[in-house]
């Protein structure tokens, strides 16, 4: 209830109509600057969080921000720089309590930020965040690799929806299904009697023996898919070293699972000249950044 600071209401109809609307115009009044204050205490907090996470203080950065949220529920950006706050003290590959809480807790903050209508910029930084989280865990090979890994192409394809030219996303779809190939390709050629660096494709199937054949199988598509995406992502960006990479890879281990020499030695073909051109650009690339800082020195 407002006060009325001893003031009593006015005996006359008209005069407590306009008295009791006097009223509610100062519980208006009361209620906006307590919002206002509100959103002034989450913008400080905010800024505080900034300054923090610019120093790499990442956990002084999240109580910051965690403060602006609770000031402010509805501040979206405060919840965005907290997810990314709890993604930053994420460490892959590192077992601990403390590790998977930073990540399921960045996990939960990204997606409370998809629930709650944001912008496109904020959309799609969210989805690339979650994606990059299941990457990262799945790649460190834990017990929920597997499914990981599906999470990141899942998300991944959500980035590349939302952004058709985001190269990174591209680039990750053509990475996941060489991973995913391999250890189960290294296994096989072992089973087979093969060196690793032999230059033939796996050998064919032995009578009543399925290994080559289940392998193409389940494998075949997903790396020609892998080398559609890296094209995707070279359509991008021509120069795009790391996308040429992954071409050699993909079509190299690819060439395990053909059926002739001939057709293993023109795979091989093709990926040695990716190998070469990533090699070319990354060199070109050296070249230039060296080439900008000597003109930028000689111009001081």
């Amino acid at each position: 209830m407002i006060a009325t600071m001893g003031l009593r209401e006015p005996a006359s109809a008209p005069t407590r109509l306009v008295w009791k609307a006097a009223l509610c115009a100062a519980a208006v009044c009361i209620v906006l600057s307590a919002t206002g204050c509100a959103k002034l205490k989450a913008r400080d907090h905010l800024n505080q969080g900034v300054n923090a996470f610019k120093t790499g203080n990442y956990s002084q950065a999240a109580d910051e921000f965690r403060l602006a949220i609770d000031a402010d529920p509805t501040f979206g950006t405060a919840r965005l720089y907290l997810a990314t706050a709890y993604e930053q003290q994420y460490v892959p590959g590192t077992d601990t309590p403390e590790n998977k809480k930073f990540w399921q807790a960045a996990m939960d903050e990204f997606n409370k930020v998809l629930e709650n209508n944001p912008s496109a910029g904020d959309k799609l930084l969210s989805t690339q965040s979650i994606a990059n989280l299941y990457y990262q865990r799945g790649n460190a090979k834990g017990p929920t690799e597997a499914e990981d890994m599906a999470k990141a192409q899942e998300w991944n394809k959500k980035v590349v929806e939302l952004d058709p030219k985001n190269k990174e996303a591209y680039y990750t779809l053509g990475v996941i299904p060489w991973l995913d190939f391999l250890t189960p390709d290294r296994e096989a050629r072992n089973a087979l009697g093969m060196r690793p660096e032999e230059p033939a494709p796996l050998k064919a199937d032995a009578k009543g023996k399925t290994l080559k054949a289940d392998l193409k199988a389940k494998y075949w598509q997903p790396l020609t898919d892998g080398i559609e995406y890296e094209k995707k992502a070279l359509a991008v960006d021509p120069q795009y070293e790391n996308a040429m990479s992954y071409m050699n890879l993909l079509i190299r281990y690819r060439a395990d699972l053909r059926d002739t020499k001939e057709e293993y030695a023109a795979d091989v073909k093709e990926a040695d000249d990716w190998m070469a051109k990533a090699l070319e650009t990354t060199k070109a690339k050296a070249a230039k950044k060296a080439a900008a800082l000597d003109a930028g020195g000689a111009a001081q």
